[in-house]
């Protein structure tokens, strides 16, 4: 099988878990290389369900490696109540996991300070530290995991970030709540814990790739929330995007042989940032009923709306997706008709593409085009052929909107409710 990136299209909660999770089984490994806690990925695989926010989705898959890249900020505590839950479970979480030594440590301060930001901005953050702890990685002031194997270094090393953080509190008129002699004590025995498995994981991914061993590379979040990329302001703080997987692993471009598009039948947001194609109304809350449109992190409602072709081509061409996976085309089994959005209207100016300015995005009206709904159940079905032909007409299309091939489509929640499409690429990725 080829190196793969599963990259979502749209503003993330695409179903990135799941399609990982059924590639996993012809990989050796699978390498996360962006974001933090903020991330949710389900996977539900013979009738349990996980939620794993940090762990790569290949970790269900015994005898596969799962690397968390340097690109990644990881919370101690939140890392091991994951790795717990998955033993508790009956899930080998062993040697199979390793973290890079060069992934950033996300701190208490940090969640204290994006509680400040947020309560002033209101970018609809997940609150758990994320932007603030790439903040300092990129103001050069950041704690990396391979430092909580140098203990004494540590207060040393903190002493920027302390310094930050006391002037931001000092600003905002508030008392700085971080015990750092505690911290330090705390840091160092997670290092002690965790010694053997944080390592240099580029080195590890490349030794795999010398043995002719295949890469599944697991992007969290989604392109449109994509630092460069995405509807800025309202983005996530890492490369989201395909791109990503090169920087946040360490990972040569040139070794990358294919992107899986991941796409829901429909969209979703969640927070605050334009949406051209929400629904509202009585239909966006029974879209989200159906389709259990909360976040697997927050809980929060996700806001729904019709499938995004303006968005969903952007994305499409940012990261050169060479296949699309569809999910969720069961939750519009009970609609009479359906819109695709197939461009916008602004200024009463026809606009193709995706607009850099979010508040040109704001106040885009989407130009739709009305397929008939098929009124029967998909849930389930797992061959292209027994899909009602107003179905496969709908996933046919919309790969004509966004310009890529549709080689998967899921119908259902569990790993086998999935269909693969034959005489697409993804067909001959699992060939």
């Amino acid at each position: 099988m080829p190196n793969i990136v599963v990259v979502g299209t749209q503003w993330g909660d695409e179903g990135k878990g799941k399609i990982v999770d059924l590639l996993t089984g012809r990989v050796q490994v699978v390498a996360r290389y962006n974001g933090g806690h903020n991330a949710g990925h389900t996977v539900i695989a013979n009738g349990r369900k996980f939620a794993l926010r940090l762990i790569p989705s290949g970790i269900l898959h015994e005898g596969v490696l799962c690397l968390m890249g340097p690109g990644m900020v990881v919370e101690p505590e939140a890392f091991e109540t994951e790795t717990e839950g998955l033993r508790e479970a009956g899930v080998e979480v062993a040697d199979n996991l390793l973290v890079s030594d060069r992934a950033h440590v996300i701190l208490p301060h940090h969640f204290e300070l994006e509680k400040l930001w947020e309560e002033r901005r209101k970018i609809g953050t997940t609150r758990r530290g994320i932007g603030p702890a790439y903040e300092d990685k990129a103001g050069r002031r950041g704690i990396r995991l391979g430092d909580l194997l140098r203990p004494a270094a540590l207060p040393e090393k903190l002493a920027l970030a302390r310094d930050h953080y006391e002037m931001v509190c000092r600003g905002a008129g508030v008392a700085p709540a971080v015990d750092w002699a505690a911290l330090v004590d705390r840091l160092a025995a997670f290092g002690e814990r965790h010694r053997s498995r944080i390592v240099d994981v580029a080195m590890v991914l490349h030794a795999q790739l010398a043995r002719g061993y295949s890469v599944l590379c697991e992007g969290a979040q989604a392109t449109l929330l994509d630092l460069d990329h995405g509807t800025y302001p309202f983005v996530t703080s890492s490369s989201a995007s395909a791109g990503g997987a090169a920087v946040g692993l360490g990972l040569a471009p040139t070794r990358i042989d294919a992107v899986l598009g991941i796409a829901k039948a429909y969209t979703t947001r969640v927070g605050s940032g334009p949406f051209p194609t929400e629904m509202g109304g009585e239909l966006e809350e029974k879209v989200r009923e159906k389709g259990g449109e909360y976040g697997v992190v927050t809980r929060r409602p996700r806001r729904c709306g019709w499938f995004d072709g303006v968005a969903t081509r952007y994305s499409v061409r940012v990261n050169g997706v060479d296949s699309l996976a569809i999910i969720k085309l069961d939750v519009l089994d009970e609609l009479d008709e359906i819109r695709v959005c197939t461009s916008y209207r602004h200024a009463g100016v026809t606009v193709d593409a995706m607009p850099a300015d979010v508040e040109m995005l704001a106040e885009c009206e989407p130009v739709y085009e009305t397929l008939p709904g098929w009124k029967s159940q998909t849930a389930g079905l797992r061959e292209f052929a027994d899909l009602p032909q107003a179905a496969k007409d709908y996933v046919t299309r919309l790969g004509e909107i966004v310009g890529a091939e549709v080689g998967l489509v899921s119908t259902g929640p569990d790993r086998d409710d999935t269909i693969l499409i034959g005489r697409s690429a993804l067909a001959t990725w699992f060939a």
